[in-house]
């Protein structure tokens, strides 16, 4: 289980003091799948970024499973089993695909239909792509599958993912949300998912509506999109007066 109690991130900067996250407090259960929402500069991967340890909080602990994990560097928390991928994933010149993998893994020969498998669930064919280096050579969204695919060959107990669609086309995406559906299904991960994309929200047990440093709106899919729609008028002068006629 994670919890998060109290957690606040400040900065100073020439404008003044900016509360990037005030005294946020979280549970996430075991095997959940929670989605963070809300308008962009809200504080989703900020906290995101907590949680796995490369952001460190101005104030307040984080616990994993009971454990007190506030000051432990981003390789012990990744021993622990938590995994964070990147909205703009790190690229690797001279390290091919199937390397990765099995770095990811853990296993330093990773049988080919095992690599194969974890490529095929986030839309890629093998046969392309294990022998690449992940370096320019390929897209942004391809790096970005291929990072989801070792976040998957790692199979850690808390994922986390940082707007897995960006750069993602739209049959890609769909074999993603069928990842995720299916990981989520076999109830053996908690996942933590930063995301905009309704197929994505629907998939979880609960949202929060990340925004102005706290959380705006937490419940089940159903219950928080009108609220997020309500959010959307009142944000927009031309919808509010629409709404008001």
């Amino acid at each position: 289980m994670l919890e998060l109690k109290n957690i606040s991130f400040i900065v100073d900067g020439q404008e003044g003091r900016t509360d990037i996250l005030r005294d946020v407090s979280l549970t996430v259960e075991d095997h959940k799948l929670l989605v963070l929402t809300g308008p962009n500069g809200g504080g989703k991967t900020t906290l995101a970024k907590i949680i796995m340890g490369l952001t460190a909080p101005t104030a307040g602990r984080i616990f994993w499973n009971g454990q007190d994990i506030t000051d432990l560097s981003i390789t012990e928390r990744a021993r622990l089993g938590i995994s964070y991928g990147f909205q703009q994933p790190p690229r690797f010149k001279g390290l091919t695909v199937c390397d990765l993998l099995s770095l990811a893994s853990g296993k330093e020969d990773l049988p080919k239909a095992e690599a194969c498998a974890y490529l095929t669930r986030v839309g890629l064919c093998a046969n392309d792509y294990l022998l690449r280096e992940v370096d320019t050579s390929l897209s942004g969204g391809e790096v970005k599958r291929i990072e989801i695919a070792t976040i998957l060959a790692r199979n850690s107990s808390l994922m986390i993912f940082d707007e897995p669609e960006a750069g993602i086309d739209l049959w890609s995406f769909s074999r993603l949300t069928e990842t995720f559906e299916a990981i989520h299904a076999r109830r053996e991960n908690t996942m933590i998912i930063i995301s905009h994309q309704e197929r994505i929200i629907r998939l979880a047990d609960e949202v929060l509506v990340v925004g102005n440093g706290g959380i705006l709106h937490r419940g089940t899919p159903e219950e928080i999109f009108p609220q997020i729609l309500g959010d959307t008028r009142e944000c927009c002068p031309i919808l509010r007066k629409e709404n008001k006629a």
